[in-house]
């Protein structure tokens, strides 16, 4: 990044439904941004958020909230890919595939046209493979083409970890990884609780989580169907891990987040994008992290790894 725009962060956003907007009202509150572009493909829509949001400026630190076409594009470090049709009741992610990459495919070339070389994250689902159809259309380097992958699932993680162990989430240290969806992988063998393997920390602490394991997983694999089935849509939580990742890159953080990007050999998988603990600063991703995982985990990221691909492929031909 060069000087200026290190001191002028820009975000834009395409897709200005509830989990676009709840990432932007987030990171309105945060500070991160001086200039917010908004996109939607109702005009007046985009036009009555950016109103609505500049309206509160009063309240937080000082930001250019505009709406606009594709020309929004133009100088940002960040381009926000949060457009599409959401997720349904009783509807897996897979199922948005088809409807959802002609809107992804449509988008690239009308960002490229003002934006070379943006950061792009995208946000829409299946997540992955949208991550995959975005980089395929763009062209962009690897690193610069992340999707939010397994992010919230892992906050979900932690969280149901230290719930179950009483102690603060910020301190509980595991991942998800593989496919943000039905066939994703809970990392137990890594977990560890303030630098405190899982298994020592039970054995200190006399509580024991083996019998529960099940159902934590299943209660953060099924999290967002539970939510979609009482109020109809997720997005606050995916909100603020959106904005989790946006520091990390305008920042320079160089933080270990689970994003989804194209895998270049690490765990013997190629050409497939799924999460994996990445370092993730100015540049986007600049490296995947690996660590020893038991047999079970390893067969189920592989297993991840075929859906996935074999998803891939169907629309691809």
């Amino acid at each position: 990044m060069t000087q200026r725009s290190l001191q002028h962060k820009k975000v834009t956003i395409i897709g200005t439904g509830m989990v676009g907007m709840s990432y932007a009202y987030a990171l309105t509150i945060k500070g991160l941004v001086r200039e917010l572009g908004l996109i939607n493909r109702s005009r007046d829509r985009a036009e009555g958020e950016a109103m609505d949001l500049s309206h509160g400026l009063p309240f937080v630190e000082p930001v250019d909230i505009r709406a606009g076409g594709f020309e929004m594009c133009r100088h940002a470090q960040i381009v926000v890919l949060a457009a599409g049709e959401s997720q349904k009741k009783n509807e897996t992610r897979l199922h948005l595939t088809e409807r959802n990459t002609e809107i992804i495919k449509d988008c690239i070339p009308r960002i490229l046209k003002y934006n070379p070389d943006p950061i792009l994250l995208v946000v829409s689902n299946p997540v992955d493979i949208l991550t995959h159809v975005a980089l395929k259309a763009s062209g962009l380097p690897p690193g610069r083409v992340i999707g939010s992958g397994t992010v919230l699932d892992t906050m979900r993680f932690r969280y149901l970890l230290s719930q179950h162990y009483g102690v603060d989430s910020r301190n509980v240290h595991g991942y998800v990884i593989g496919e943000h969806g039905d066939s994703e992988v809970a990392v137990w063998s890594r977990v560890n609780i303030a630098g405190i393997p899982l298994e020592e920390y039970c054995e200190i602490c006399g509580n024991y989580i083996e019998d529960k394991k099940k159902e934590i997983e299943a209660d953060v694999r099924d999290a967002a169907y539970h939510v979609i089935q009482k109020k109809k849509a997720t997005h606050y939580a995916i909100g603020l891990a959106m904005v989790r990742i946006t520091q990390a890159i305008l920042m320079n953080q160089h933080s270990v987040l689970t994003v989804s990007k194209l895998t270049q050999g690490a765990y013997g998988l190629e050409d497939v994008c799924l999460s994996l603990p990445c370092v993730v600063g100015s540049s986007g991703v600049d490296r995947t992290l690996t660590s020893p995982l038991d047999p079970g985990e390893l067969n189920a990221l592989k297993r991840s790894a075929r859906i996935l691909k074999e998803t891939m492929e169907s629309i691809e031909q």
